[in-house]
């Protein structure tokens, strides 16, 4: 019976600060491109009707310098005009801080209109970050349901015993 109850005790504990570790940080994003509105659910005015297919849930995206797709921590939209060719973009995606020093290489801490670079050619419009609005909600965190599965579990193994 001791032997139970300490078996119990460490498997409790054990539970319990895993249950603290945050298992996902990962953001749902839409992803689509619509080049010149031919395909026109991606376009401004975006509507959530049909959508559901564009919905990443927990985006993952590249991370600059190394290999592989990281969770990623922000959505991100491009909406311009081709200069060489007047054609318009709409790009949705999602993005991540890569940890480096300087402003102009993370893509997800320089919202702004104006010019940018995009595919080797100038486009004119708006470059947009966001984590916290419409599909840029806070990353699901599954912790709380892992207790409260944790906490039954043991209770059913002390009324078993």
């Amino acid at each position: 019976m001791q032997n139970i109850r300490k078996m119990i005790t460490i498997s409790l504990s054990i539970m319990v600060l895993l249950c603290n570790v945050p298992l996902s940080q990962a953001i749902d994003c839409f992803k689509c491109v619509s080049m010149n509105g031919k395909f026109p659910p991606c376009d401004d005015p975006f509507h959530n009707n049909h959508s559901l297919q564009m919905l990443e849930a927990s985006c993952m995206g590249g991370r600059k310098g190394r290999d592989g797709l990281f969770p990623a921590t922000s959505c991100i939209k491009i909406a311009g005009v081709f200069d060489d060719t007047g054609e318009t973009i709409t790009v949705r995606g999602c993005g991540l801080d890569s940890g480096t020093a300087t402003t102009d290489t993370e893509i997800i801490r320089m919202s702004h209109c104006g010019r940018f670079y995009y595919n080797n050619r100038y486009v004119h419009g708006c470059l947009q970050s966001c984590n916290d609005a419409d599909a840029c909600n806070s990353a699901k965190e599954y912790g709380p349901y892992v207790t409260v599965l944790s906490l039954i579990y043991l209770a059913l193994i002390m009324f078993m015993s």
